[in-house]
């Protein structure tokens, strides 16, 4: 009996085994404004290839409009996505919290602790990649496969003094499938102007929009730097971290794979981060706008007063806010914060 056991065992182990041989190797669609030839495509590939070598076969495929990656693979046309955290939060709100408002921010001497503010992210990567935080990363069918951090959100304006004036007034791109930025455009005061993530700097070049929020690595690539021109100027305090992330169909992979999917990611931190990093130095010295002391300290109290209160709405996931002040802390143990229980206790 014991022997019939086993060979039934064995049996389907093989059958499983040959079932994923003969499937067709699970896709993934992959955001990329620049397409093909772009470095997160390129990436994606290097991926795929690393995945190959984990014994997977994936496909990668590039879509220029993220609209219709995310819309693709909601339908099933992929089995899984690369994308902003706009596209992929409806599917994990707790990995989407690494792209909240402040939610990697450190702050040290009045300043921006960029160094340390990468750490938070690096450590709140390797933590979702070990075994034991599989839950975290699981929503219903569906699973993070990795985190790619995309740099600093900026503040880009076409005239330096909005950062004097404030935004009050001021025309501000609104992005139809994210009801947060609508919510905190409408908090400022602002005119909300309608756009999505393929149109929105040519609103912001042609004078249609007063100011976009985007990464450094968007600058020169997306051509920002047209409408920042001589006038206008660019936050060194920056709203958020921004990410890509792979959200994975779990049906259409073997079982194990989100994990050596997320630890490969994890892997390529120290690359991606130094490409990031470097992307800010083609912003022009004179182009960026600093602040003082006073400034830094209100800025993260408020990010933080919003962190709650977007979290009591349901906007925010409290699990999510709850993590990130977890990592923060972790990183910055002296900081104000870690003496509250604000976005621990809800």
């Amino acid at each position: 009996m014991f022997h019939q056991r086993v060979i039934s065992g064995l049996v389907l182990c093989l059958a499983a085994a040959s079932a994923w041989a003969a499937a067709p190797a699970p896709s993934i669609c992959v955001w990329d404004p620049i397409g093909r030839g772009g470095q997160i495509f390129d990436g994606a590939r290097s991926y795929a290839l690393a995945m190959q070598a984990q014994g997977v076969e994936v496909t990668v495929k590039p879509y220029i409009d993220e609209r219709v990656a995310a819309e693709d693979f909601r339908v099933g046309q992929c089995d899984g996505l690369l994308a902003t955290s706009i596209r992929t939060k409806s599917y994990n709100a707790v990995t989407a919290a690494l792209d909240h408002g402040g939610a990697v921010t450190i702050v040290r001497d009045g300043r921006i602790d960029l160094e340390a503010s990468y750490q938070v992210i690096q450590r709140a990567m390797q933590a979702l990649a070990s075994p034991a935080a599989e839950k975290l990363n699981v929503q219903d069918r569906f699973e993070i496969g990795g985190i790619v951090p995309t740099g600093a959100l900026y503040i880009m304006a076409r005239d330096k003094e909005i950062f004097k004036r404030g935004f009050a007034g001021s025309r501000m791109p609104a992005f139809d499938d994210d009801k947060v930025q609508a919510y905190l455009i409408a908090k400022a005061g602002a005119t909300p102007v309608s756009a999505n993530i393929r149109n929105f700097v040519t609103l912001f070049n042609n004078g249609g929009v007063d100011v976009v929020f985007a990464p450094a690595v968007a600058y020169l690539p997306l051509e920002i730097y047209r409408g920042v021109g001589s006038k206008g100027g660019v936050s060194r305090f920056p709203l958020a971290f921004t990410s890509l992330q792979l959200v994975l169909d779990r049906n259409k992979f073997p079982q194990g794979f989100g994990l050596k999917s997320r630890q490969y990611w994890v892997s390529q931190f120290d690359t991606v981060a130094a490409a990031v990093r470097k992307a800010e130095t083609t912003i022009p010295a004179q182009t960026w706008v600093d602040y003082n002391a006073d400034e830094a300290a209100t800025f993260v109290a408020q990010q933080r007063e919003l962190r709650v209160e977007l979290g009591k709405q349901g906007f925010y996931d409290k699990q999510g806010l709850k993590f990130m002040k977890r990592v923060r802390c972790s990183v910055h143990k002296a900081a104000s914060e870690c003496g509250s229980n604000a976005e621990i206790d809800w």
